[in-house]
């Protein structure tokens, strides 16, 4: 897969999750983006050094393997590139993982094709707008959670000893739906 027509503006869009990642490759095209979008971190990495697009925006969990490994590819392949890191488990410590790899900015998903672009076309001197629908508390909070109790392999009992809570609480909160935004 390699990109066609203007190389300045390649975009490589790496997500598993389909349906998203054709509405975000038909959204960047529509904004002059050159598109390639794969879903695994292989195809991602495979591109990167063959390609060396200037754009990627890469989801951070994949099928394969974690995203930051195409992040690395990217900027062995093009050190100038301009890296957007998705997540659906946003947290500061992935975050933080994310720029020392080399990502320019770090969006949760949804993330829409406005904030992508403006993301990838930022040139660093002045701070983003403010999301106009920000996480509650409560979500954050539900955000938290979940993805300690993924890293703890969704070991209920290890999961509340690192979130110093009790078993049964944290029961009851994951067996309740998250709170909406």
């Amino acid at each position: 897969m390699t990109f066609t027509g203007d190389v300045t503006r390649s975009l490589l869009i790496v997500d598993d999750d389909a349906p998203f990642r054709t509405r975000l490759a038909r959204a960047m095209e529509k904004r002059g983006f050159n598109v390639v979008a794969v879903d695994s971190v292989q195809l991602g990495i495979e591109v990167a050094q063959e390609s060396a697009p200037a754009f990627a925006v890469v989801d951070l969990r994949l099928g394969d393997g974690n995203g930051l490994d195409v992040v690395s590819a990217l900027r062995d392949a093009r050190p100038d590139a301009r890296v957007v890191m998705l997540t659906g488990y946003g947290n500061i410590a992935t975050a933080v993982a994310a720029v020392k790899a080399g990502a320019v900015d770090y969006l949760p998903k949804p993330a829409d094709a406005d904030a992508v672009e403006s993301a990838l076309l930022a040139d660093g001197r002045t701070l983003p707008q403010p999301p106009e629908n920000p996480m509650s508390a409560d979500r954050v909070r539900w955000e938290h959670i979940q993805r300690v109790f993924e890293q703890c392999d969704r070991n209920v009992s290890e999961t509340a000893r690192r979130l110093k809570m009790h078993r049964r609480t944290l029961q009851r909160i994951l067996n309740k739906h998250a709170p909406r935004a």
